[in-house]
């Protein structure tokens, strides 16, 4: 079993490299004045990587359901808290404070939201999963009746297919994340305790596998591509919670599963990324304003104007800022305690 968490670390590896994508890409896409058309690569770059988040929830309903012992609620509670509350405060303290200081809210409704950055949106998202999950996994039992599978697909598809496609709805965050991605969580649950039978299907569906992803990723593409000609929304193109990405992020995830089972990369380097990961996310972003500011800006400026140079451009951004949250992250963690504290 130790071999297939490794597999799970890879893929962890892989959505937070995804994550840090989509973050820099974003960054062009706004220079760009939302100029889709001449940053077309930028847009699919953006697209192909909005599995991220979705496949995020599906590794944490995976791992808590592994890794579940029997214990107390509230042993449960503050042992899964105490790894990510801690962090989670100093960095929203760091970003409203340091990066983003021009934010309103109060401190409180900021620690509540997760809008201190955009991206600590998924931990207020995750801490209620967490404080659910005790619940869900003792309901187990009806949650994996195949009549029950099917509603809450069938509900999950209906609520994705009505905000993006109908009119969003108005809740705020955390609530609506959750709304939009309890089937990726409950996918998780599901295949911790069928390793087994996902194994088989994901052999028998090999070649199968990558040319759904592949075909349902595009899709993905074009399809935050006309929306957005269509509509001038940019939540078109910014927004992963659709039906579409659903199809993408299960796809491409049995596809990655499989490649990570039955190649050495399992425990390669995208997989030692996974040790990293929290502290990655959370850093990312102030490492991308950083870069942004004292050198991104003015190269962006100077590249935006050549079709080669806008292909160079977002690929060299997004090595950067990963390398130096990599780097960094390795060298914080070798002070005692700091993911403690940093994540």
């Amino acid at each position: 079993m130790k071999e297939r968490i490794k597999s799970i670390d890879s893929l962890r590896g892989i959505a937070i490299l995804a994550v840090i994508l989509i973050h820099t890409t974003t960054r062009t896409l706004e220079a760009s004045g939302f100029d889709l058309p001449a940053f077309s690569f930028t847009l699919f770059l953006n697209q192909i990587s909005r599995f991220a988040v979705p496949l995020f929830f599906v590794i944490s309903g995976l791992v808590l359901e592994f890794s579940h012992k029997e214990e107390s609620y509230w042993s449960f509670i503050k042992r899964r808290f105490s790894k990510i509350f801690v962090p989670y405060i100093i960095w929203s303290l760091f970003y409203y404070f340091l990066v983003y200081n021009e934010n309103h809210d109060s401190l409180v409704k900021v620690f509540l939201t997760g809008n201190a950055s955009y991206q600590l949106y998924f931990i207020p998202s995750l801490c209620i999963f967490y404080m659910a999950f005790p619940f869900l996994h003792k309901a187990y039992s009806i949650i994996s009746n195949k009549f029950i599978l099917i509603l809450i697909t069938a509900s999950q598809l209906a609520f994705l297919y009505r905000d993006y496609y109908v009119k969003g709805f108005e809740l705020n965050d955390p609530i609506r994340i959750v709304l939009m991605s309890y089937l990726f969580f409950v996918i998780g649950m599901l295949a911790a305790r069928n390793i087994d039978r996902i194994n088989l299907f994901v052999e028998k569906w090999r070649k199968i596998l990558p040319v759904i992803a592949g075909v349902s990723g595009i899709y993905v593409f074009f399809e935050g591509w006309s929306r957005y000609l269509s509509t001038g929304n940019y939540l078109s193109y910014y927004s992963q919670w659709r039906p579409s990405v659903l199809v993408y992020t299960i796809s491409l995830g049995l596809t990655l599963y499989y490649y990570f089972e039955h190649t050495k990369l399992r425990s390669s380097i995208i997989a030692k990324f996974s040790e990293h990961s929290f502290f990655v996310f959370l850093v990312h972003v102030a490492i991308l304003e950083a870069v942004w500011q004292v050198v991104g800006k003015s190269i962006f400026d100077i590249f935006r104007g050549g079709i080669p140079a806008k292909i160079i451009f977002d690929p060299t951004f997004f090595m950067v800022v990963t390398i130096m949250s990599f780097l960094i992250a390795k060298y914080v963690h070798k002070i005692s305690k700091s993911s403690k504290l940093l994540g």
